[in-house]
């Protein structure tokens, strides 16, 4: 393992020396020293990196390092779009780089990038060819970054990184100094236990000042582990550290820093008063002291940030608004699929055929060759794609790039290797792999992409063909939502739209959008309750035969079936009994709230995601939904609104920026 620092700590602790300092004149030169050295230690903690050896090397520039380099640049974009936390891959074996990108609770978007930007950089310049590498970045902003040859998420990293001490100890009560700190850590190791993060200070009872302290785990571990790994950090600080008036220890799954003052802006928010609640203690005078100098060096550090980022990208992958980032070669998508070979053909939908393709690096890729006769432009088609590529979460299908030849546009997206949902829920045979555990997971993953395509994407995306045929399912099968993708944009201030083409598949359409072209996010919430009841049930919502000169769709079916008080009926039993009934019904209850006739009655996804996830909310009573379509004469103007066959449209609607 190397660890790279501008300054050796044993070193530093000699020149900060209690006879040094004595040795100042006046006060003023004492405050403008420790100053100096607060200033120069926050510019090592955050410069500081750790490149492991233990798990090889490799050749710059090669597979592996491009790889690498293309995880790291889509991190910033990705965390931030999963609530500050996420995991991922890039290439195939044995070149595969796992990688993880964290940003400390509460963070703001725009910190949360800036770090993780910073963080990647870093990795990037000092960790030239080490196989492993791991950044815990404490500036403004608490983020982690990490890459890895080998698969690290879930697994307990408890060798020491650093384990540090770097300013004078104690000169009051050392006993007492021993003794907050290990209140106050006991008091953030519990708030860790449930949240991986805390932050806080305890007062010393000898002094005015105070204890401030900082723990974090990385958010793959259990919370038994992120608890385990902290105490270990304690006990590593009984050994190294005690009376020492600040310092760090940090694993690969967890750190614990503290200091006697109020460090960088964690503690922004923290009165900084005397018992008396009149005078401002040592620590602070130095804090309002350090404040303008730090926030010049954080400034100078933002600008060498951006510009080592820029040089990062420039070397890698350019930046994601410029063509050159994701146009991919016409030559290069014919051999990656062998010119569109029948072999590598994976499925054909409504706007195109879709293939496995191979690029050179080894990586696997979904090519969609769409068709000649959608009747866009080439400037058109680049728009939708630049649009479509910032749109990233982990329960999306990833864009990864385009290309365009004359009549041929093609989109190339990541390669699922489980196919769609309907592949499994709809064969006798795979759909026992689907129990309910997992059955669940899949609706809360497919609700928090919606989610972020209605509300927490820059633009607002109505999906308008949500179906188990769009839903494709990774390794361990978890949902990605695909065909958001190339659109038909409308004014940014729309709310809801009419359209002259009804585009997606009948029997998720909700009744308005069919009878008269109308949609909104409502729509999609429609077509959501479907699919809930279809993957409850294990059967598709165009199995239902016309009975009774009537069309009986998976809807009438549940909807019959609750008012029967008969709902164990369209259990898939395929689940057996290995299923939580209170949960199943409950979410057959939201997708009935979803199916009913009125948009307006039907949830936001916002809200249904809160019923999903928090069951003391009370369900209240679905409205009749609006199901019943009569046998068509030969001549209705629907069948004409209506595409031939099952459509796997890939329109958004861009209605309002954020």
């Amino acid at each position: 393992m190397k660890l790279k620092m501008s300054i050796n700590i044993q070193e530093f602790k000699v020149l900060i020396s209690d006879n040094q300092i004595q040795k100042r004149k006046t006060k003023m030169d004492d405050l403008l020293f420790v100053l100096f050295w607060i200033v120069l230690l926050t510019s090592i903690l955050v410069s500081a990196d750790i490149c492991f050896e233990r798990s090889g090397f490799f050749t710059p520039n090669g597979t592996y390092d491009l790889n690498r380099r293309l995880m790291l640049a889509s991190l910033p974009s990705l965390v931030t779009a999963n609530d500050g936390f996420y995991t991922t891959s890039t290439g195939q074996d044995p070149n595969r780089v796992y990688g993880l990108g964290m940003c400390a609770p509460g963070s703001n978007t725009r910190s949360c990038s800036d770090c993780i930007i910073s963080s990647s950089a870093r990795l990037l310049r000092n960790c030239t060819n080490q196989m492993e590498g791991i950044d815990w970045r404490m500036d403004r902003t608490l983020c982690l970054v990490r890459y890895s040859n080998r698969s690290f998420y879930g697994s307990l990293g408890m060798e020491i990184l650093r384990s540090e001490n770097y300013t004078r100890i104690f000169q009051d009560d050392m006993t007492d100094l021993d003794d907050e700190w290990e209140a106050l850590m006991i008091s953030l190791i519990d708030q860790a236990s449930t949240l991986y993060y805390a932050a806080g200070r305890q007062k010393l009872e000898s002094s005015i000042s105070h204890v401030y302290g900082v723990v974090q785990c990385s958010r793959d571990l259990s919370l038994e582990n992120c608890t385990h790994c902290l105490q270990q950090d304690v006990i590593e600080y009984r050994s190294c550290c005690r009376g020492r008036q600040g310092g760090i220890i940090s694993r690969p799954s967890c750190f614990i820093r503290w200091e006697v003052y109020p460090f960088l802006s964690l503690f922004d928010n923290i009165p900084h008063l005397d018992k008396d609640g009149k005078k401002i203690s040592k620590g602070t005078i130095v804090a309002i002291v350090v404040a303008p100098v730090v926030l010049i060096a954080l400034g100078f550090a933002l600008w060498r940030r951006r510009k080592a980022y820029k040089a990062f990208t420039s070397d890698s992958v350019d930046d994601i608004t410029t063509s050159g980032s994701l146009q991919f070669e016409f030559k290069a998508i014919e051999a990656a699929t062998s010119n569109f070979h029948s072999n590598n053909k994976l499925g054909h939908g409504g706007f195109g055929e879709v293939y496995n393709g191979t690029l050179p690096n080894g990586a696997q890729v979904a090519v969609k060759r769409l068709s000649k006769k959608s009747g866009q432009g080439e400037e058109e088609f680049k728009n939708e794609v630049f649009l479509v590529a910032k749109l990233q979460h982990k329960n999306l299908v990833r864009l990864l790039g385009f290309s365009v030849k004359g009549e041929e546009k093609i989109l190339v997206y990541e390669f699922l290797p489980n196919k769609s949902l309907d592949h499994f829920l709809f064969d006798p045979k795979k759909s026992s792999q689907l129990d309910w555990t997992r059955r669940y997971n899949i609706i809360e993953g497919i609700t928090r992409g919606i989610l972020y395509l209605h509300q927490d994407s820059r633009l607002t995306i109505i999906h308008r063909d949500l179906k188990a045929g769009n839903i494709l399912l990774d390794k361990d099968l978890n949902p990605k939502i695909a065909d958001f993708g190339v659109a038909r944009n409308f004014s940014v201030d729309q709310t809801e739209a009419t359209t002259g083409r009804v585009v997606g598949t009948f029997g998720y359409m909700p009744p308005e959008y069919v009878t008269s072209g109308q949609f909104s996010t409502k729509s999609d919430v429609y077509s959501f309750g479907v699919l809930i009841m279809e993957i409850i049930c294990g059967k598709k919502n165009s199995s239902f035969n016309e009975t009774d000169g009537s069309i009986s769709n998976l809807v009438t079916y549940v909807w019959r079936l609750w008012n029967n008080d008969s709902l164990l009926e369209m259990i898939d039993p395929a689940m057996e009994e290995n299923y939580d009934r209170n949960e199943v019904f409950r979410c057959i209850h939201i997708a009935l709230l979803c199916v009913q006739e009125n948009p307006t009655d039907r949830p936001t996804m916002s809200t249904i995601f809160r019923m999903l996830t928090n069951t003391s909310i009370t369900l209240h009573m679905p409205q009749p939904p609006g199901f019943v379509f009569r046998v068509r004469s030969k001549s209705n103007p629907l069948d004409e609104r209506l595409q031939s066959g099952p459509s796997t449209s890939i329109s958004i609607t861009c209605l309002s920026p954020r």
